[in-house]
């Protein structure tokens, strides 16, 4: 069983940062969702940010969902980037 959602911030290209309860920070890319179904209703970049933490998983305020396993298996590890001055 892989871990769930503990938080979940939409960036601005239809990707997300989750932060798993095991600590990890991974990225999901949410983009070759938005041709299916209710996912659609993403497009809208104000609805796409409407995401939240739902009993361990994500769910939008259109009641779109994705399964914790999925958002865990086809995520990417997040590496934050280092803006050198």
């Amino acid at each position: 069983m892989n871990p769930r959602v503990n938080k979940v911030d939409a960036l601005d290209d239809f990707t997300l940062l989750i932060v798993f309860e095991n600590g990890e920070e991974r990225s999901f890319d949410v983009k070759p969702y938005l041709n299916k179904g209710i996912f659609a209703e993403l497009e809208n970049l104000d609805n796409f940010k409407s995401v939240h933490v739902s009993e361990g998983t994500i769910r939008w305020e259109n009641d779109a969902y994705l399964c914790p396993d999925t958002l865990f298996e086809d995520s990417v590890p997040y590496k934050r980037q280092l803006h050198k001055k």
